[in-house]
């Protein structure tokens, strides 16, 4: 039962760290791993939880753009001009924190493809927990 706990923790932190809330989701993966010692279920359902907040956003930021009677330019900031000069792959940074905000927020507000954002938001989030859980596995 514990275990479950465990995991449905880390769920809902990584959900919430993908958010507007302002946490951090390694502590409790990296707690999680340190006191398992497993590797591979620690860092999907991580990915999972984080994945699924940031389509949240994706979808909120969405459904906000179409609300807006006029359209606001944002092709100056930061994360629009990642868009431009790298398309979709610039997502791999969705895990970096306030740029990858900005990014998944951009993404729905210009109705990028949900698959394309999807897989690329979700392979970076997942790549950074790998690196997140390698790191805490033998170093720690």
């Amino acid at each position: 039962m514990s275990l479950l706990y465990s995991y449905s923790a880390l769920f809902l932190w990584s959900f919430l760290a993908a958010t507007v809330v302002p946490l951090s989701s390694e502590p409790p993966l990296i707690l999680l791993i340190s006191r398992e010692e497993l590797l591979v279920v620690p860092v999907l359902v991580g990915t999972l939880g984080n994945a699924v907040g940031a389509c949240t956003t994706y979808w909120i930021s969405r459904r906000a753009a179409q609300g807006l009677a006029r359209p606001r330019k944002v092709s100056k900031s930061r994360p629009a001009r990642l868009f431009k000069r790298y398309g979709q792959p610039a997502l791999l940074l969705s895990w970096v924190p306030i740029l990858g905000d900005g990014l998944v927020v951009l993404a729905g507000a210009t109705r990028l493809r949900f698959w394309g954002f999807c897989f690329w938001m979700t392979l970076g989030k997942g790549l950074r927990y790998l690196a997140l859980a390698l790191a805490a596995l033998y170093f720690l």
